[in-house]
């Protein structure tokens, strides 16, 4: 399996390599494996959702 770092995730995702730390550390990101101090993460995972906003309007 591929694996890519913080840094290449960050900029696939368009988001700083301090948030993809903090996904990792929270387990958000299935298959990202920590080897010493660096985070592996596989290429063909997707970016986790944003928990801090919400996606559904509601209707009045």
């Amino acid at each position: 399996m591929d694996y890519m770092t913080l840094k290449e995730a960050s900029e696939k995702w368009g988001v700083t390599p301090r948030r993809i730390n903090y996904l990792c550390a929270a387990d958000r990101i299935p298959g990202a494996i920590k080897m010493a101090t660096i985070w592996l993460i596989p290429k063909d995972a997707q970016k986790p959702a944003d928990k801090r906003y919400k996606n559904s309007k509601t209707t009045l």
